[in-house]
């Protein structure tokens, strides 16, 4: 991972409580989707966003191609340069919820935006394709320097190896309190079971007073 610069704005996980309390109102929390350069943070995005989800992707050209490795992924043909945001609605879960999703670009070079995206998240997603596992070895390394909370979600593409999802644990140097689920990012069930493993892991790790998935809450610096 690029070595960190300290910022004094560095993202935290608390949430403020709006001024004028909404009676009835579902927990707003703001959630993080990350991983390396074509994990499928935009497919996930736009699998489970109840809006048309905001992409910033632009095409692939042959300026990139030193920066921006296509191998694994040779059918990519474009990629995120700022972010992705959409927004799920889950008004039947134990606590009602309306999760706003931050896509990040995957590339290293673009470690500064993560900062400004990571501000006032409860937590943050990881897929990981195992093709190329080891561009997920930033990402996981920048969340646990800034302290968020995480979970790794395994992404199944078409035609990869099938790792059980301690393997992956091993092979990412994970702690075992850090859940590693395998999804589809193109499958909405999916994608929304394992943001609501993050929203459990988040709150049950997260320091007394700083989330409280009982109330209704508002985004910080969204």
């Amino acid at each position: 991972m690029p070595s960190r610069t300290p910022r004094p704005d560095d993202p935290t996980v608390t949430l403020r409580t709006p001024s004028r309390p909404q009676s009835g109102g579902p927990t707003v929390l703001k959630i993080v989707i990350a991983g390396g350069f074509g994990a499928g943070k935009t497919t996930a995005v736009g699998a489970v966003s109840e809006i048309k989800p905001l992409s910033t992707e632009e095409y692939l050209t042959e300026a990139s191609a030193d920066v921006d490795s296509l191998e694994g992924v040779e059918a990519k043909q474009t990629t995120t340069v700022a972010f992705d945001f959409g927004r799920l609605s889950l008004p039947d879960a134990p606590v009602p919820l309306e999760l706003y999703l931050f896509g990040t670009p995957g590339q290293d070079r673009f470690v500064d935006l993560w900062y400004d995206l990571s501000r006032g998240a409860v937590g943050a997603v990881i897929l990981v394709d195992t093709r190329r596992l080891d561009s997920s070895f930033t990402p996981v390394s920048f969340f646990e320097d800034i302290g968020l909370p995480f979970v790794v979600a395994v992404n199944h593409f078409d035609g990869a190896h099938r790792y059980h999802p301690e393997q992956v644990r091993a092979a990412l140097e994970l702690p075992t309190s850090v859940p590693v689920v395998t999804c589809d990012a193109r499958n909405p069930n999916h994608v929304a079971g394992v943001l609501l493993t993050l929203v459990g892991h988040a709150v049950k790790n997260s320091p007394a007073g700083r989330v409280h998935p009982t109330s209704t809450t508002t985004l910080q610096d969204a």
